[in-house]
């Protein structure tokens, strides 16, 4: 399996590389099952944080006496010391480790300040001097934040959303990262599902050498999809790119990445899920959606508050409120089409 320098960390991972949160979804058995199929395949990299529930524990089963085999890299959205100290501890013990290969701040507002000895970025330089940590990155979904990391040199690598849906923003950092000698992890390359193509994703991927994608995976076919991807090799066919063509011109815009921070609701409306019902409907089996659950889940948006707590959120500016009105009456047309029919 193919392998790349992961940046400055000189960690060698395989390109194609295994995002750990959807695992939680699993019982403990089929995820650790399904962490040994991975790296069985070939895939010795796995990325996950200490807020997706269980998801350290069961790579911490999976892999307990066979450490040195994987490249595992986890995360903390603390901002002091003391919290970050213990994050460190806590995903230590649940890994099954006496080391972290790459401990990531989990999308701050701002950066971590390395200068403020009471402050996260003290604790993970501390556990990096002591060989808790061995090497220092950022995730983030705020590209002005994301640029800021890359230019203040404190970071190993950057973890942010890429996938064929980028704009020159996203393209510019992979640059930026590449130029610093930075690795750059892509999250979300199926978009948050919204993309459904997986040959057009991983093919899209092979264009950036310097890119490691961490595809999210949950069942043993789709382990097996990117496994079979990547011993194929396969680049960019003319089929492949009318698929991201239509993509983009169906999904570049202001649509929902459902990346999550515009939650909680004081509403309870589902926010990552009914600000793009229009995009599911249209590219995913759309027959669970029309569920008295969904309809009355979609209907939780005639109950909204106009806070803007979710807009103020949002890392990529979105009128969370509008986009959120246009998909009910989109649903609500769907719906009534689908049912009559």
């Amino acid at each position: 399996m193919n392998k790349v320098r992961l940046g400055k960390t000189d960690l060698m991972v395989t390109k194609t590389a295994f995002g750990a949160l959807p695992i939680q979804r699993i019982p403990v058995d089929d995820a650790v099952r399904l962490l040994r199929n991975a790296l069985d395949g070939g895939i010795n990299y796995f990325d996950t944080a200490n807020t997706y529930t269980d998801s350290e524990k069961k790579l911490g089963i999976a892999f307990e006496g066979i450490r040195d085999q994987v490249v595992i890299s986890t995360k903390t959205g603390a901002t002091d010391r003391k919290t970050a100290q213990a994050h460190i501890e806590n995903s230590l013990r649940m890994l099954k480790t006496d080391y972290i290969d790459l401990l990531q701040f989990h999308n701050p507002a701002v950066l971590p300040d390395p200068e403020d000895p009471n402050g996260a970025f003290a604790a993970a330089l501390e556990a990096k001097q002591k060989g808790y940590v061995r090497h220092i990155g950022i995730t983030n979904h705020r590209a002005k934040v994301a640029a800021a990391a890359i230019e203040s040199g404190n970071f190993e690598t950057l973890q942010f959303p890429f996938c064929h849906l980028a704009t020159e923003i996203e393209f510019q950092l992979v640059r930026d990262c590449a130029a610093a000698d930075m690795g750059f992890i892509a999250m979300k390359g199926l978009s948050g599902g919204l993309l459904n193509n997986a040959a057009a994703c991983f093919a899209f991927m092979q264009q950036y050498p310097t890119v490691v994608p961490i595809w999210g995976i949950q069942r043993q076919e789709e382990l097996e999809e990117w496994l079979a991807l990547d011993r194929s090799g396969i680049g960019l066919t003319d089929e492949l790119k009318a698929v991201i063509e239509k993509d983009r011109a169906e999904l570049v815009g202001s649509f929902c990445r459902s990346c999550g921070y515009c939650l909680p609701c004081p509403a309870g409306i589902d926010i990552p899920q009914s600000a793009r019902m229009a995009q599911l409907l249209r590219r995913s089996p759309y027959e669970q959606y029309l569920s008295d659950t969904w309809y009355e889940k979609m209907h939780r948006i005639e109950g909204c508050l106009h806070c803007n707590a979710c807009k103020s959120r949002c890392p990529y500016s979105l009128d969370t409120p509008s986009l959120l009105q246009a998909n009910l009456l989109d649903y609500d047309q769907f719906y009534q089409e689908h049912k009559r029919a």
